[in-house]
């Protein structure tokens, strides 16, 4: 995951950017997440990427690429396994949902809503005009109800963790961190 440090540099230095203290690397291949402090990694977790291919553009279904930063943090205060919807907790667990609602995916515990940083890749629109805004797609890092399914391909284009690591990973991201995702 070194190689995504030395990634999130080169790009913040093209983009006129300052690599952010805390970081987080995803890799989609190994569908891990490393989250490190002045470059160490502090702590890793394995996560769930997208079904689909990554993919940056609107409506795909794909984790997205390339740098990001944490636009907001969703979920303070709130239990484990809560589950929010359209960011807003609704005061149930995962578990007191109907079977049927239990087999989708949900959306629970913490929200760490991420906002791409290069435009026409990850932010806005692209060259092509398709829309490759991270942000506007609504693309998070958030605790799972399928938390079985974690270290392989499964979410919707967010990327999933347990609803622990979460917890922890909530409390030692700022808005603003830097995220780099790669295949």
């Amino acid at each position: 995951m070194n190689e995504g440090l030395e990634r999130i540099k080169e790009k913040c230095h093209a983009l006129g950017l300052k690599p952010t203290t805390r970081l987080i690397t995803v890799s989609i291949a190994r569908q891990l997440l490393g989250f490190y402090r002045d470059g160490c990694l502090v702590r890793s977790h394995v996560i769930s990427t997208s079904l689909r291919p990554p993919s940056n553009v609107k409506d795909s279904l794909g984790t997205p690429r390339g740098l990001h930063e944490i636009a907001e943090k969703v979920g303070a205060g709130q239990p484990p396994g809560i589950v929010f919807k359209a960011r807003v907790a609704t005061g149930q667990h995962y578990s007191e949902l109907s079977a049927a609602e239990q087999a989708r995916n949900l959306i629970t515990t913490r929200i760490l809503w991420l906002r791409g940083l290069e435009p026409g890749h990850n932010a806005g629109t692209a060259a092509t005009g398709e829309v490759v805004d991270t942000y506007a797609r609504y693309v998070y890092i958030h605790g799972t109800n399928h938390e079985e399914r974690l270290g392989r391909p499964f979410s919707g284009g967010c990327i999933e963790m347990n609803n622990l690591e979460i917890l922890a990973l909530f409390d030692e991201i700022r808005p603003r961190d830097q995220v780099w995702i790669e295949d």
